[in-house]
């Protein structure tokens, strides 16, 4: 059973102290050993930021989800990096999730984000449940709390998730997950700060403390305004994207503009009460530091 020092508290503690927001880097497992390179060289640039904690995804297959673990527990043991581990539900009997989580409590890991995951075809294709599996995320909290002490994070929904559109609904499963155990919750990528807002709105409004964390993901090329929109299962808002497709024939000022954009985001939110900012790096490092150095310099 994984512990914690009693002198190094945990997320849902550094949260409920409120002292200053936290912030957090999120990355994916390489797929080649020159994707694996790219990894390392951002976490060697971003890892004197010092972070509150990393987090590696979990895809919707077998081999990823071993690269997953694997990448996981070497941080874990490796660096001096607080490692949360991801673990879903998605196409995998319950079998394997207690494997998942006796490897993250052997590396000790003491922290896990439980998201339901969606399967292979994105997160519109109709989720369909494992026959020896889990349903959803709020079992697969109560399976994670079963198995020992861990802090557990789970998913929000800003913009409406695409399978139900349906933004009170979202609300009410955000607090089904908090009433089975749930300490905080990292939000998927969104680009309107009113969104963010509008979900702690309708969360508090069911009588539901949980922290939100905003998730951000800075768009650096200009491909990414059709795949973003997939992931968030919402349009891209016309004041991201006008800007960007001023200047998609530059990529160097796709960056820039792309940069400036999440800046200004995540300066609202921080603004208006958001407890922290968790980056979903896509294994890169440039965006994430100049983003978080602005901050600082607002901050000074």
């Amino acid at each position: 059973m994984p512990t914690s020092p009693t002198s190094v508290p945990d997320l849902a503690e550094l949260l409920a102290l409120g002292r200053r927001p936290l912030f957090s880097f999120e990355f994916f497992p390489p797929a080649d050993d020159q994707a694996a390179e790219q990894l390392w060289r951002a976490l060697k640039l971003l890892q004197p930021l010092e972070p509150d904690f990393v987090s590696v995804t979990y895809g919707a297959n077998g081999s990823t989800r071993q690269r997953t673990i694997d990448l996981t527990e070497r941080l874990a043991r490796q660096t001096t990096l607080r490692t949360m581990g991801h673990l879903t539900c998605a196409s995998q009997p319950v079998s394997e999730i207690e494997a998942t989580i006796a490897h993250y409590a052997a590396a000790g890991l003491s922290h896990i984000l439980a998201i339901r995951g969606d399967l292979p075809g994105g997160p519109a294709t109709p989720w369909r449940p494992h026959p020896q599996g889990l349903s959803n995320a709020t079992e697969l909290v109560r399976l994670i709390l079963s198995r020992g002490d861990f802090c557990v994070g789970v998913a929000a929904f800003p913009d409406p998730h695409p399978s139900q559109r349906d933004p009170d609904l979202d609300a009410r499963l955000l607090v089904d997950k908090w009433r089975a155990g749930a300490s905080f919750a990292i939000t998927q990528l969104f680009f309107r700060a009113e969104s963010y807002f509008a979900l702690v709105e309708r969360v508090r409004g069911l009588g539901c403390d949980i922290p939100i964390i905003p998730g951000l993901m800075p768009i650096t090329q200009i491909g990414q305004l059709t795949r973003f929109a997939s992931l968030s299962g919402a349009a891209i808002p016309d004041q991201v994207a006008r800007p960007l497709l001023a200047v998609q024939d530059d990529p160097a000022s796709v960056r820039e503009v792309g940069t400036e954009i999440a800046s200004q985001l995540a300066q609202d939110l921080l603004d208006g009460g958001a407890p922290g900012l968790h980056f979903f790096t896509q294994n890169r490092s440039v965006a994430t530091r100049a983003i978080w150095a602005g901050l600082r310099r607002s901050a000074a």
